[in-house]
């Protein structure tokens, strides 16, 4: 049985997982900005060969999947409105996506903050089976929104609108980019 000093020191580190959390996502959120900022306004609705998707559709896609997930995972949380991915502006997607890291972000640190396994679940999809919140839904979150960055800059490069190497090497320094996300020199940095 957990002393009430050991209580303690376990809903800190819970609070703190939950804080670290809602950092690293609004880092994984930060890269999706940096290639924002330097996509080729071309490259947006750019047919790709094959029929798969446009980048304005991926971005689209990755900003309603996350009101998604908050609307299903915490649904007290105030969701943006979806996108349109025919309608939809870089500058608009750009907005939206900093508005749904926002609404992630809080989700994040309530499921993982003090009070975490209090009945907190996270639910993918409506179809799909809901898991205990955890460590494993930020996982989740930013495999995701990883797999269709680097889609969107294999079709950027494939339509002619390479993004500099700058940037493509800029998402990786991640030190720079928790700075930029006021983070200071990383997760545990404030």
């Amino acid at each position: 049985m957990a002393t009430g000093r050991n209580k303690g020191r376990a809903q800190a580190g819970r609070g703190q997982a939950g804080r670290a959390a809602a950092k690293m996502f609004a880092s994984n959120d930060r890269m999706n900005q940096v290639i924002l900022e330097q996509l080729d306004l071309r490259a947006w609705q750019a047919k790709p060969p094959g029929g798969v998707r446009t980048i304005a559709a991926i971005f689209t896609h990755m900003h309603n999947v996350r009101t998604k997930w908050v609307r299903l995972s915490a649904p007290h949380i105030e969701i943006p409105i979806q996108l349109n991915r025919a309608h939809c502006t870089q500058q608009q997607a750009r907005a939206a996506l900093a508005e749904s890291a926002t609404c992630c972000a809080e989700m994040l640190a309530e499921a993982l903050g003090e009070d975490a396994g209090a009945g907190k679940k996270f639910v993918r999809d409506g179809l799909a089976a809901p898991w205990p919140a955890g460590v494993e839904m930020l996982c989740y979150m930013v495999a995701h929104e990883a797999h269709h960055r680097g889609q969107v800059l294999m079709l950027a490069h494939q339509l002619g609108f390479p993004l500099p190497v700058k940037v493509m090497s800029g998402i990786w320094n991640w030190e720079k980019i928790w700075k930029e996300c006021g983070l200071g020199g990383g997760p545990g940095g404030d």
